[in-house]
This record gives C-alpha cells, structure tokens and sequence, in this order.
C-alpha cells in the first residue's frame, strides 16, 4: 500500500518517524504503508486509488497521475467539495480528467468522520456511493474493517452534496458559537441547514433518503458540532470578529467549505434553488457582511410555513 504526500519534506519525516506530524501527530503509521512523493511509485500495481486531496487540485492531481493510471484500476473519491470554475462533484472531476485515457469506474467515500478518530480505531460508520453497484459493493469489502462499518449506497449525487454542503451550514453553525448564541439557535440551523442541502441535491438529481443518512444528516451533525471540524472552528473565530484572512493565515487545514459556499450559491441561482442560510454565509465569507447582522436577517426573513 503507497500513500502519495505532496511535500517532500513531510514524507522524508513521515518515513522516518511513522507520523504525519503536521496533520496526524501522535499517531503511528502502519509499516505496510510505503510513503511516496512519486505518482509512477504510488500508483504502480495499485488496484484502488483513493483521492483526499482538497477540492481545488483534484483536478491538478489527478492530470498529473494520469500516465500511469490503469483502466483495472478502481477510484474512490474521499474529498469532500464542490470544483468552483465548472461547478462539478469530485467523482465527476476524477471522471472528466481519467476519460481522456478510458473511462474510469469511479465511486465516492463519504460520512461522518474525523481524520483522527478513524486513526485511532474509533468506531466509525459511513457510506460508499456509486450507480455501479458491484463496484460500491467491492470497495465496502474492501474497505470495511472491525472500526470501520460501510454501507452502500447508489446516489452519489446525494452522498457527494451532503458532503460538500454541509462544511457550508458547519461554519454557520460556527459563527452562531463564536456569537455566544445558544442551543437552540444551533438546532434551529442544523435542521434548517438539512433542508437547504436537501433542496439543492434533489434539484440536482439526488434523492431526499440519502440526505436523511450517514452522508447527510450524520455528516452534517458531527461537522456542525464536533471540537475537530475545521469549518466549524472558521465560523467560530468570524463570530468573534476575526477576518476570514487573518483565520485562513493562522493555519495549515483546508477548511473545504469557504470554496463550496461560492460553489453553492453558483448551482443555487442555477437551478433557482432557494438556499437562505448558504446566501448569508457567502455575504459573510465573500461581501463582509458581519456575523451579527447575517444572524439577524435570517430570522426576520417572511414568515411562512415549515
């Protein structure tokens, strides 16, 4: 097994100390993973490529992979986004760019996890998606271990929407903790969230049950409330008056759901899908609309029924 590390400097330390210390400190790397920097030596004799590359280079990454991809091989899509420019799902990225050499077999990973937890053993449950149901079925086999439970799942659309969408209603429900609101607001948004997710991903072909699953609704909890989620750690510093360039300088993690709120609000005025919380979000992220006021237009928007 290769794991593929863009730095150069972090995979000579990861074969060293067996530990991604910038992403994964404190835990050990399996001494069956070889840790690569080359694609021609990741990919080589490789039957599963599985891409968790941030939304915005999956399509550089897998250009460059594409030499030494096999049409034996099987894709997993693991990333969570939405490509800004065409406005497509990761598994369609994967797929546009392979299809110039053979059309790829392609199904997307996704469900409610922290990086960290999975690498600790923590009992963890999610779902694998594609309309190729023999080859959901092989991943989850594949994939399915003791910690780490499988479904499978044939709406992709559905799976890949919850995925990137709920990083958007995640910093809302950031910036609602980083105001001192409380639980109820918090609740309030979560639901209301899943309605908006809901109403985009059906607009786009997926189906509402999905939405109400491990991609969807448990995505969207745990990214909503859980201390590791770095959406909603965004959302939390804006809520506290921090600007959104001051936040982004102070890390090294993506946070997927700034892109996907562009993205979000680009399909919504597509498909002329009303997404309320997802416009504020943008004006808070793109306009410099405060916090505050975001909150507050919400809540005094026309009445009407649930």
């Amino acid at each position: 097994m290769s794991l593929w590390v863009y730095e150069q400097d972090l995979a000579e330390r990861m074969r060293s100390a067996r530990e991604n210390d910038l992403y994964l400190p404190g835990l050990r790397l399996p001494d069956q993973i070889r840790i690569v920097t080359d694609f021609r030596e990741a990919l080589q004799s490789a039957e599963v490529v599985l891409s968790a590359t941030p939304s915005h280079v999956v399509r550089a990454v897998c250009s460059e992979m594409l030499s030494w991809l096999d049409p034996s091989m099987l894709f997993v899509s693991a990333t969570k986004g939405l490509e800004n420019n065409t406005l497509l799902r990761m598994s369609e990225v994967i797929r546009e760019v392979v299809s110039a050499r053979f059309a790829p077999r392609v199904a997307a990973l996704s469900g409610p996890t922290f990086a960290p937890e999975v690498a600790r053993g923590v009992p963890t449950a999610l779902v694998i998606s594609s309309t190729d149901a023999l080859l959901a079925e092989t991943i989850q086999l594949a994939f399915s271990s003791p910690t780490f439970r499988v479904y499978t799942n044939q709406d992709p659309v559905g799976v890949e929407m919850g995925a990137a969408l709920k990083n958007v209603i995640a910093i809302g429900a950031g910036v609602c903790r980083g105001l001192g609101l409380g639980s109820n607001t918090i609740a309030a948004l979560i639901t209301r969230g899943l309605v908006e997710i809901t109403r985009l991903a059906v607009a786009l072909g997926g189906r509402p049950a999905t939405l109400a699953g491990l991609a969807g609704l448990g995505d969207l909890v745990l990214t909503c409330t859980g201390e590791l989620s770095r959406n909603r750690m965004v959302g939390i510093e804006l809520g506290r008056g921090r600007k959104l360039a001051d936040i982004l300088a102070s890390t090294r993690m993506v946070a997927e759901g700034i892109r996907t709120t562009d993205a979000a609000v680009q399909l919504a005025r597509k498909y002329q899908v009303d997404l309320p919380i997802t416009e504020q979000m943008y004006r808070v992220l793109y306009q410099g609309l405060s916090p505050r006021e975001a909150i507050r237009e919400l809540m005094e928007r026309s009445l009407r029924g649930e």
